[in-house]
């Protein structure tokens, strides 16, 4: 905005400059408090979409008690459908557990409910703001707060907490189909086994719901909408397959079934990776030494896998397996009695340090030393199965299109639409 200058110095002129300040500083407050209080949210798309195309999501795991908000009110519905009830307060409710049973607001419900926010269904659960309906599940000392969100609206709040939002358009459509093919896997694999298909975190995928919206990702999950990655399966039939990624692979993506071990898969067998150390920071792709005390490691990798045990007390921690380009795949562990026994990298690395903020991968060399366990020589930053982030991001830069990023990092895939 160009600001206006005034040149006058009688009385009425002042009173005149007054006047109009006054009353523009009363507009733009009236203004400004009123775009405050009207929060323009997006229509939630797919709300009438097959229920095979949702993704539950678990927000809360056994908790005691939690707020829901919405502006456009929801409606309650018990399991039996005996019990419904619409609140049209947009002020906060409270949710929580009464003598087993599910308390929201003064009413009373069975032991597993239905919330379902209006038009433009989204609501408000515990300070962050969620698309779809939800389900509450009460357990014996808490309950479960999921998210059942259309595949589509899921996407919009895992691709900006997956990836930069200003990152190249190809990286972000080829992020989108990478988890779009992720989610529905774990939904279809796993899924039918439980109440939920994915958790909010790092353990399956990172989802943020509405505060990591931006058009660039809805460009993105709109332009692929409906697009999922497959490949040949082991029953000779082409299907989706757990389409992993992680931040920087530091060179050289990793084999799933080193990693994990399970079904092999052709495209997460590994490729070589040129392309992200131009992008990652510098203390992810080549990270600093990391040291643990020995005998408090061995404690933590005991406590965790009781099968160690036998080993009575862990001396010494040395790569076992490690593959062509120096990804540790496992590690041997001797104990104080001379036993020995082995554990996969990931497994040890996470337990040692599950937020991966001292070791950032496999993807380097370990020692054991005067008590102490020292990580050395680390590249990459998680672990480095399928897709490398900052490499899609290296490739878009070049020009490279989504197609080509994801042939890539997912070699023997392609892509197609859902039936």
């Amino acid at each position: 905005m160009k600001h206006r200058s005034f040149k006058s110095t009688g009385r009425s002129a002042i009173h005149f400059f007054l006047g109009v300040g006054i009353t523009a500083v009363l507009v733009f407050i009236s203004i400004f408090s009123g775009c405050q209080k009207r929060e323009i949210i997006e229509p939630t798309k797919g709300m009438d979409s097959a229920s095979e195309l949702w993704i539950r999501v678990l927000l809360f795991d056994n908790i005691r008690e939690c707020i829901v908000t919405s502006q456009s009110g929801f409606n309650v519905i018990d399991r039996s459908r005996v019990s419904a009830s619409t609140f049209t307060t947009s002020k906060p409710v409270k949710v929580s557990l009464n003598s087993g049973m599910i308390r929201i607001g003064e009413k009373l419900f069975e032991r597993q409910v239905s919330i379902n926010p209006k038009k433009p269904y989204v609501m408000e659960v515990n300070g962050k703001l969620y698309r779809g309906n939800f389900k509450v599940i009460a357990g014996k000392d808490g309950f479960d707060v999921i998210n059942h969100v259309p595949i589509e609206a899921y996407l919009n709040g895992v691709i900006g907490a997956e990836m930069p939002s200003y990152w190249e358009p190809a990286a972000l459509k080829a992020q989108a189909i990478a988890s779009r093919t992720y989610a529905l896997y774990y939904k279809r694999r796993f899924g039918v086994k439980r109440n939920w298909d994915v958790t909010t975190t790092q353990a399956t995928q990172v989802y943020k719901g509405v505060a990591v919206e931006s058009a660039t990702v809805r460009i993105a999950v709109s332009a692929t909408e409906g697009k999922v990655l497959v490949t040949k399966l082991s029953d000779g039939n082409r299907g989706i397959f757990p389409t992993y990624y992680s931040s920087t692979c530091g060179g050289h993506t990793g084999d799933s079934v080193s990693a994990y071990g399970g079904d092999p898969y052709e495209p997460l067998s590994g490729v070589k990776c040129p392309y992200c150390k131009k992008v990652a920071k510098a203390s992810f792709f080549y990270w600093p030494m990391a040291e643990f005390e020995i005998a408090s490691a061995g404690r933590k990798i005991m406590a965790r896998y009781p099968k160690l045990e036998k080993l009575e007390r862990i001396v010494k921690i040395e790569s076992h397996k490690v593959s062509d380009y120096g990804r540790i795949n496992s590690f041997k562990l001797t104990g104080k009695n001379g036993d020995t026994g082995f554990l996969r990298g990931e497994d040890l690395r996470l337990t040692l340090d599950s937020g991966s903020r001292k070791i950032k991968s496999t993807f380097c060399s370990v020692m054991t030393i005067n008590g102490k366990l020292r990580f050395y020589a680390g590249k990459g930053y998680g672990h480095g199965i399928g897709m490398c982030q900052c490499g899609a991001q290296g490739m878009a830069r070049t020009g490279k299109s989504t197609t080509k990023i994801l042939s890539h990092y997912y070699p023997g895939s392609s892509i197609e639409n859902l039936r």
